[in-house]
């Protein structure tokens, strides 16, 4: 079905930023980028697909059948996304909150070519239909000028971003103390609870944003996804879930804390943040939410957490990571596994029945894509996706520019400082939009 054809790479960064410019002359684009971070748990350093030969875009409703019809008959590498409102496909729930993004619930497409890189190596994986464009295709992109930096462009006709906030932040606090208590009353235990920053009647070029936005974060999840008008930049920290043969992972995220300049400031911040009890009893509550969902698909007895609360630094922030891991059999549907493991409880909360109801009830806009995932199925069903956070989402036909933030509320949350956490995980987006 595919052409593979291996290569040598001599300089893997320039090629990257080349191909990535390359590929902006399609209207159906996704890039993933691990920006050289140390995983254990990795496949390509960056992959891009381009040029839909199927695709499938639809709302919630059946979603997931329809998702797995179509992986199953594909056979083939499928990348798209996952938008948080497929929660309503698996449980009685409703999304009925503002949206201006209108972006589908489900998108999914096959490329006709495919670019995956693993240190100075290329493999290129091309349908037979354009297998022949292989060698005009590279040639072209090795002449592509790195013309862009990652700074925004003085002439761009789009002008400077003003960002509005869906809520006050005394509307914000208010909102926090119904959620702490309904935490109080015994509803849930914890929740995720986000707000909507956004700019209308605005426009933004794209790829100067990603790689601005990316710049800044270098995260190990970062995308660009674009499908017609609409379009994602993500500078992801977070993996959801990942399929490796029988095995798989989850990786959720609870507890932040700033950089410092300084080194001793830094590992300082590091080690409060590993002895704080109150972000250390968030990220445990959501590893108990993940175990009990991987157990729904899991080999009995193989729910393990190999890392609990570990601290792992990036650009901006410090985070708290666990890392879950299960067993599953060879015939289980690699949809099955997350339909029963969706939407990730690092951004729902528990119960996460409950908590999805009450979030619903309290946010003022449709999540949407963002705290849902994107990333691919290989052709023997194996897939790896991240979860849609520190993202920029942007609908260019309707000049409308968004970006969420959000963070879990616990019995012992302050609504002062869940605004700061807040602020402080908007601050990547604000930058590069508004350049402050």
């Amino acid at each position: 079905m595919r052409i593979v054809q291996k290569y040598t790479l001599e300089n893997p960064q320039d090629f990257k930023f080349k191909l990535l410019q390359w590929g902006q002359q399609f209207d159906d684009i996704i890039w993933l980028d691990s920006n050289e971070y140390n995983q254990t748990y990795s496949s390509y350093d960056a992959v891009l697909g381009v040029d839909a030969f199927t695709s499938i875009k639809t709302d919630y409703y059946n979603g997931f059948d329809k998702l797995k019809e179509y992986q199953e008959q594909t056979a083939d590498w499928i990348f798209g996304y996952l938008s948080y409102d497929l929660k309503n496909d698996t449980e009685d729930l409703v999304s009925n909150n503002h949206d201006e993004l209108h972006f589908p619930d489900l998108y999914f497409f096959q490329p006709k070519k495919l670019f995956f890189i693993k240190g100075n190596r290329l493999e290129v994986h091309y349908l037979r239909m354009v297998d022949d464009e292989i060698e005009e295709d590279l040639n072209l992109i090795h002449t592509f000028p790195r013309n862009l930096d990652a700074q925004p462009n003085e002439d761009s006709p789009c002008g400077k971003v003003k960002i509005s906030l869906r809520l006050t932040k005394d509307v914000y606090k208010e909102k926090i103390n119904q959620m702490l208590a309904h935490i109080h009353r015994g509803d849930i235990y914890e929740a995720n609870f986000c707000q909507e920053f956004f700019a209308k009647d605005s426009c933004i070029d794209p790829l100067q944003t990603y790689y601005h936005l990316n710049a800044i974060s270098k995260p190990p999840f970062a995308t660009f996804l674009r499908f017609d008008d609409s379009y994602l930049l993500s500078a992801s920290p977070e993996r959801y879930i990942r399929k490796e043969e029988t095995k798989i992972i989850s990786q959720p995220i609870k507890g932040t804390a700033k950089r410092a300049v300084d080194n001793k400031t830094d590992l300082k911040l590091v080690k409060d943040l590993m002895n704080d009890s109150k972000e250390r009893s968030e990220n445990i509550m959501i590893v108990d939410l993940v175990r009990n969902d991987l157990s729904k698909t899991a080999v009995k007895g193989s729910v393990k957490v190999e890392e609990l609360c570990k601290v792992y630094s990036f650009k901006q922030v410090h985070q708290m990571i666990s890392t879950i891991v299960s067993k599953v059999e060879e015939t289980i549907s690699p949809i099955d596994i997350i339909r029963t493991t969706f939407p990730m409880g690092s951004m729902t909360g528990a119960p996460k029945i409950s908590a999805m109801q009450i979030i619903e009830d309290l946010e003022t806009t449709k999540r949407g894509l963002y705290s849902g995932a994107v990333g691919y199925f290989s052709p023997n069903g194996d897939f790896d996706f991240n979860v849609v956070i520190r993202s920029i989402l942007y609908n260019a036909q309707e000049k409308y520019i968004s970006y969420t933030v959000g963070g879990a509320i616990t019995a012992k949350s302050d609504p002062d400082k869940e605004y700061e956490e807040c602020l402080l995980k908007a601050k990547a987006m604000r930058e590069v939009l508004e350049g402050v």
